[in-house]
């Protein structure tokens, strides 16, 4: 009897670690190393697209997860630009940073393309137009930092960051610019998110055995 509890208490722990996210299924580690803003903290990045239909239906999961987040974990967000076509959205996420507006239109943009779909993800002028209209904001102005100098070294980091990661595809998730995770990877929209909770979990435990 002791041996079979001993069989069946192994079988369970066994169960419990093949339940945890598996490196090189769930997730991986990005393709280079990618510095972050702050070493004390946890940062976790999603790269996205606003014309991609997995992006929109990830992001109100997304947000209730970031509000929850500890305080050691900072989240933030970084336009996927694996390609030309994907300049205008990008443009759009960098100019509503630019000019405070990423509260108010961030998810009026995602249902402009996918809900009320009235505006083409890849045309920069429609785009500009919109952001304009709900902005209220001279368009002059939105065009300046759709077409600025700066806005071109944004854009060449946020294709730089794609590439470094390793990503195929959006949402991904990059954590501590050392693991990626995604949708695809670790099975749907919620195992993504518990998959980047255990990964934090785990350079959590290794910062403090560090220190």
């Amino acid at each position: 009897m002791k041996k079979l509890l001993g069989a069946l208490m192994l079988l369970v722990s066994f169960n419990v670690l093949a339940a945890d996210p598996q490196l090189g299924k769930d997730f991986d580690k990005t393709l280079q190393a990618i510095p972050t803003d702050n070493p004390n903290k946890i940062e976790v990045t999603e790269i996205f697209w606003y014309g991609c239909i997995h992006c929109y239906h990830m992001d109100p999961i997304l947000n209730a997860w970031v509000k929850k987040l500890p305080a050691d974990v900072v989240f933030k967000r970084v336009q996927g630009l694996p390609q030309p076509a994907w300049a205008p959205m990008a443009k759009a996420f960098y100019t509503m940073e630019d000019l405070n507006l990423s509260a108010k239109l961030h998810s009026a943009l995602f249902d402009a393309i996918h809900k009320d779909k009235t505006l083409n993800p890849t045309d920069e002028a429609a785009t500009i137009d919109w952001v304009t209209k709900k902005s209220g904001l001279d368009k002059a102005k939105v065009e300046a930092s759709f077409k600025s100098f700066s806005m071109s070294n944004k854009l060449n980091q946020a294709a730089q960051f794609f590439r470094a990661s390793g990503a195929t595809g959006v949402p991904s998730f990059i954590i501590n610019g050392q693991f990626i995770t995604s949708s695809t990877m670790a099975g749907g929209n919620e195992q993504a998110l518990k998959t980047a909770d255990y990964i934090i979990g785990n350079i959590r435990a290794d910062k403090a055995k560090a220190a």
